[in-house]
């Protein structure tokens, strides 16, 4: 077992301190009291009701006086469950700063739980002040947090069952993916319900075809025309019936699920919509151009609150990933990406950077800078466009006050820099959008 460092008397702030380390079915864990000299250790399964007995335990034996309890998770069943312990003040690690100290004194990486634990317990009594004490925001802005990342992943996994259906589509049916632009409208969705196959289209009676068209909003006569004759004149791509049948009961299967999930986003939207609309801050993101109603949710999450949860813009856009970071060795010094961030929050910046560029005019006038006078690539060009940016957002979320694009740019005019020179130019890279998002084409 690993030996557990000492606090000295004089630092001494917290009745005890206890360390977990969290499992599925079980958790370890070990408590010092505060003067104490050795700590005890335990296992308690990880059920509610095996945890509030713990947490009983504790506020029975130290008279509700508050402990710290260092965890390595900061999201999850065990800390959600021990938020509701007025006596418990959570102490966040980072898994990989818990795996670092670990490996300090178990360089052959030998671990167990009971020693991870230790670890835990020994990290929180030397280095306090390395460790961030959880302090959740308001219910509002956290259900804005969860709502907004529910809403990502199933729009991922509408993305990936469009992805299959495409691709099983180009087995037996490609002309439809020439005739429509996107597969995850409910208008592709019930055609291929209908009619699954090629075969089973062209059987249909065109006076029906231009019905179900028109039902669907298609009110373009043109164009409904174009389809129709498209439609007639079409060559089935096999005979082979067995890739036609499985691809029309897969293809089915796939435009069901998609309906569901595209279902499920929409609710999900409807909820965010009403708690953006009663947000304190929803009207300061609001006025950022770019932000629109999928990201303004997403960047109440990132921000907040809490005023006092970033000391300088410099803290949130390292924390984010958006900051690189230098390594240096010797002669030897480069700029490289900072792959240990919270992925959603980084993604939250880069995707609101983006879209700004086809809103603002400084931010395209930057964007262009970067991949023509920098060349550098499209993703690395919006990461340095979302550096600028979070400096913005930092400053009129810390002053509550509203984004004017107009005093950015007599900023940017005083400072001489070539940003506030920007126009209007038809031979730039575009941005058109598709299915509610905004896209890059050249």
């Amino acid at each position: 077992m690993a030996k557990v460092a000492k606090l000295p008397v004089a630092e001494q702030e917290w009745a005890a301190y206890a360390a977990i380390d969290w499992a599925d079915r079980k958790n370890v864990w070990m408590v010092l009291a505060a003067g104490n000299g050795a700590p005890q250790r335990g296992e308690m399964e990880n059920t509610p009701e095996a945890v509030d007995a713990w947490a009983a335990e504790l506020h029975r034996r130290f008279q509700g006086r508050p402990i710290a309890v260092c965890l390595e998770q900061k999201r999850g069943a065990l800390v959600h469950t021990l938020t509701k312990y007025s006596h418990l003040v959570l102490m966040i690690v980072h898994p990989t700063t818990a795996a670092a100290y670990r490996k300090t004194f178990a360089p052959s990486g030998a671990k167990d739980d009971g020693n991870d634990t230790a670890s835990l317990l020994d990290l929180l009594l030397r280095h306090p002040e390395q460790l961030r004490q959880l302090n959740p925001d308001t219910e509002e802005t956290r259900l804005i947090q969860f709502l907004s990342e529910d809403r990502r992943r199933l729009v991922d996994l509408k993305t990936a069952q469009c992805n299959r259906l495409k691709a099983r589509l180009k087995l037996y049916f490609p002309q439809l993916l020439q005739w429509f632009d996107d597969v995850a409208t409910p208008l592709v969705g019930d055609l291929l319900e209908r009619w699954p196959t090629l075969e089973e289209l062209q059987g249909a009676n065109p006076a029906k075809l231009r019905k179900f068209f028109t039902e669907h909003n298609c009110r373009n006569q043109d164009r409904m025309d174009q389809r129709v004759r498209e439609i007639y004149a079409a060559t089935v791509a096999t005979q082979d019936r067995a890739v036609m049948r499985a691809g029309a009961a897969t293809v089915r299967g796939l435009v069901r699920l998609i309906k569901e999930l595209r279902s499920q986003t929409e609710e999900l939207e409807q909820q965010l919509a009403q708690l953006v609309a009663d947000h304190p801050d929803s009207r300061i993101f609001r006025s950022f151009p770019g932000s629109g109603n999928a990201l303004t949710p997403r960047l109440i999450a990132a921000f907040g609150t809490q005023r006092d949860r970033y000391q300088d813009a410099g803290e949130l856009q390292r924390f984010s990933g958006i900051a690189p970071i230098t390594q240096a060795s010797g002669k030897k010094k480069q700029t490289v990406f900072r792959w240990a961030a919270p992925k959603f929050l980084r993604q939250t910046f880069h995707e609101f950077a983006a879209c700004s560029i086809a809103h603002c005019e400084w931010a395209r006038a930057y964007y262009d800078h970067q991949r023509r006078e920098k060349n550098k690539g499209h993703h690395a060009a919006v990461r340095s466009l979302a550096y600028k940016w979070i400096r913005i957002l930092f400053r009129c979320w810390k002053d509550g006050t509203l984004y004017d694009e107009q005093i950015h740019l007599r900023a940017l005019e005083q400072r001489a820099s070539p940003l506030a020179a920007t126009g209007t130019d038809t031979t730039k890279p575009q941005w058109k959008r598709v299915s509610g998002f905004h896209k890059f084409s050249q």
